[in-house]
């Protein structure tokens, strides 16, 4: 059973996300006070956590860039009744995995969540699967599953958010093409915002830190100055 963490100062909207993630067949505790659901969310093994932006004591914006300094890779949803895009690009840059505007429905937030689980692919994949109907992509020593979501360097496994996975496979599958941030931000977010905004470096930054040997001279994740980034397969010199 999967365990959720809500974290929301408004009891009725934990009493209504509660009520519909129990009738999926979720595990959940909640919070409505911010430093106690960032305690939780660093003590407890949470598959997913849902965490409002307003709270009491800490907002979910420190939440949430408190949880990823730990290394904590659980998704997040943000929610949020402020309609202000520099939330959402804040949330985002930090590690949230998506974001939703209240008023809400519950079978929305359901969606949002089934959505990330299907990314990120939480349970064991199929043991039965034969090896030739995996499928995979391999730049140098990376290696992408699409159907289990694991992704190996040098056969060890890296631990990936559901964005840093995404991000990857679009290079991956883009191997050589230089990629602007706008098409990244476009593609990989969904995100048509026009303003500066840091996203796209941020989470290069993170994949860095995971595949390459030293990210301060990246072999793989190459930036190319004026243009985007792009995905190329290490030199042996």
């Amino acid at each position: 059973m999967k365990k959720i963490l809500v974290v929301d100062d408004e009891p009725s909207i934990v009493t209504l996300l509660t009520f519909n993630l129990e009738k999926e067949g979720y595990q959940v505790s909640s919070a409505t006070d911010g430093a106690i659901g960032l305690q939780l969310a660093l003590e407890g093994n949470y598959d997913f956590i849902i965490l409002d932006v307003m709270l009491p004591s800490i907002d979910g914006i420190e939440i949430t860039k408190r949880i990823r300094q730990e290394k904590i890779d659980t998704p997040i949803l943000i929610l949020t009744a402020k309609d202000d895009p520099i939330d959402r690009i804040l949330g985002l840059e930090i590690g949230a995995d998506d974001y939703l505007n209240k008023p809400f429905s519950p079978r929305e937030v359901l969606a949002r969540m089934k959505a990330i689980f299907r990314r990120i692919k939480l349970t064991q994949p199929d043991p039965v699967i034969k090896e030739e109907e995996v499928e995979a992509l391999v730049v140098g020593d990376i290696r992408a599953d699409l159907k289990s979501y694991q992704v190996t360097m040098k056969q060890k496994p890296i631990i990936l958010t559901p964005k840093e996975f995404e991000l990857l496979v679009y290079f991956m599958q883009r191997k050589g093409r230089v990629i602007d941030r706008e098409t990244l931000l476009n593609q990989i977010w969904n995100f048509d915002f026009t303003g500066q905004t840091r996203i796209v470096d941020v989470h290069i930054s993170h994949l860095r830190e995971k595949i390459e040997t030293d990210p301060k001279k990246p072999q793989y994740l190459l930036t190319i100055r004026g243009f985007g980034y792009k995905l190329q397969e290490p030199s042996h010199d």
